[in-house]
């Protein structure tokens, strides 16, 4: 049987700031409540980068990690992929920063923005390099500093998002062109431009030159959410040629745990196969997945061989699902 070549994820890492910001501290100038936050989204808690945090800082400490899991270090990285909505700065890209920072030679680094779906996407881009023999040794990372897009009057967006990043070592492996190769076997991207007044940020270079901040049509993302994102679990699954019975665990875009549950039931996938961590870090945009991916494989739920089913939904519209095997 001819052989194929595989992206293979070989090593997982997620950083979190250390500052802890609890519903009952946001209370405390938002209108809001414990309670509320909880019934409506699941989110107890989330991380606030500090003051002096870029977001490139915690994408490196996350990318140090991977790479300690993976048994790399940062002289065999010659290709970076950085899924983020908050960069460092206009450019360069912090795909670049990290590399610097990391002390990579010189190889291939750039940023995907596709927002909250920015993570697959970035593992989609960097698939088309490993598998095809263009990098041997990849960082693909997810990482967002959201607090600083929020409007601190608006409760209906304020109290969703926090800081973080994850980032997974992706490599080239041969294999048989089979479902039970190891690596990424199945991809499902969309996006759908004329949805763009349901989730966007009110600010840009070219437009008012602000930073701006974060707005949401909370009610009609949810619909959307649910909705598209199920096609595009079953299109990623058809991809793969697997059934998502297949799946060893789900490990959704943790925005809000409402939609976690909603997207679950709609494909099929039992409670208990689903990674879930919004109540501790709420929606990190970009950088979920890949922390919910750490916080599943260091807590030793998530092993090697496995079978895993990621999926986002984020601004632009931009959705899309993934299908590893561990």
């Amino acid at each position: 049987m001819t052989k194929v070549l595989r992206s293979v994820v070989t090593g997982v890492g997620g950083y979190l700031p250390d500052e802890v910001v609890t519903n009952a501290d946001l209370a405390k100038f938002v209108d809001t409540s414990d309670e509320w936050i909880i019934e409506r989204t699941g989110i107890r808690q989330r991380h606030r980068a500090a003051p002096d945090q870029a977001v490139s800082d915690l994408a490196v400490e996350a990318a140090r990690r991977a790479l300690v899991a993976a048994g790399k270090t940062a002289a065999d990285v010659d290709l970076i992929v950085v899924g983020t909505t908050t960069p460092d700065l206009t450019f360069p890209a912090v795909a670049t920063i990290v590399q610097r920072k990391l002390g990579c030679p010189i190889g291939v680094a750039f940023d995907v923005q596709a927002v909250c779906s920015g993570f697959v996407y970035a593992l989609s881009a960097a698939d088309g390099f490993v598998a095809r023999g263009r990098s041997k040794c990849a960082l693909v990372i997810g990482a967002e500093t959201m607090t600083r897009l929020m409007d601190w009057t608006d409760r209906g967006t304020c109290v969703l998002f926090g800081d973080g990043a994850g980032a997974v070592v992706v490599e080239p492996m041969e294999g048989e062109g089979t479902t039970a190769d190891r690596g990424l076997l199945g991809f499902a991207l969309r996006a759908d431009g004329t949805k763009q007044d349901l989730l966007y940020v009110d600010g840009g270079v070219s437009t008012n030159g602000q930073i701006g901040h974060l707005r949401m049509q909370g009610n009609q993302v949810f619909r959307h959410a649910v909705v598209n994102i199920s096609e595009a679990v079953f299109a990623a699954a058809a991809d793969a040629g697997i059934e998502v019975s297949d799946v060893d665990w789900f490990i959704p875009h943790q925005a809000n745990q409402r939609i976690l549950e909603g997207v679950a039931k709609r494909v099929g996938i039992s409670h208990d196969k689903v990674i879930s961590t919004v109540a501790e870090h709420a929606n990190t945009s970009a950088a979920s997945i890949p922390l919910a991916l750490a916080k599943g494989v260091e807590d030793g739920r998530i092993k090697p061989g496995q079978m895993l089913l990621l999926e986002a939904m984020g601004g632009g519209l931009t959705w899309g699902a993934c299908v590893i095997r561990l």
